[in-house]
């Protein structure tokens, strides 16, 4: 790794840990939902362009949708042959109505991660980050 530049591993920790991307900052969300538009520390701009949290969508369901289907498969096979139905749908329907709700910050700044580390997508006044 080069002084300053994070390694993609460092870098996608950040965003799941709710972290800037770039520099490792917290303090990035107001309340719960509410992310700021850019790093109080290093001034990244978090939505690059509209539609930009298109992927952070995309993250948030398939972890919600990853989660649900583990805990749901487990408590069929856990349960089997005696499946009881009402338990089981007490366990998995709130995981798929929460689940995006309380991911839902994680995956914006995983997002920003997933682009920062592996996407490389530049706006005019940035450079590339040389990575081995």
């Amino acid at each position: 790794m080069q002084s300053g530049v994070p390694s993609r591993a460092r870098t996608f920790w950040w965003g799941f840990t709710r972290r800037c991307a770039c520099c490792g900052s917290g303090h990035l969300f107001h309340g719960y939902f509410h992310m700021v538009p850019d790093c109080p520390r290093c001034s990244l701009h978090f939505e690059r362009e509209q539609g930009y949290f298109s992927g952070a969508l995309a993250i948030n369901i398939i972890a919600t949708g990853g989660l649900f289907a583990i805990v749901f498969v487990a408590l069929l096979i856990l349960t089997v042959p005696d499946v009881p139905v009402v338990p089981v749908l007490a366990v998995v329907l709130p995981i798929a109505a929460f689940g995006p709700i309380v991911y839902y910050p994680f995956s914006k700044t995983m997002w920003v991660a997933v682009d920062r580390a592996f996407l490389q997508r530049l706006d005019p006044n940035e450079t590339l980050d040389e990575r081995l």
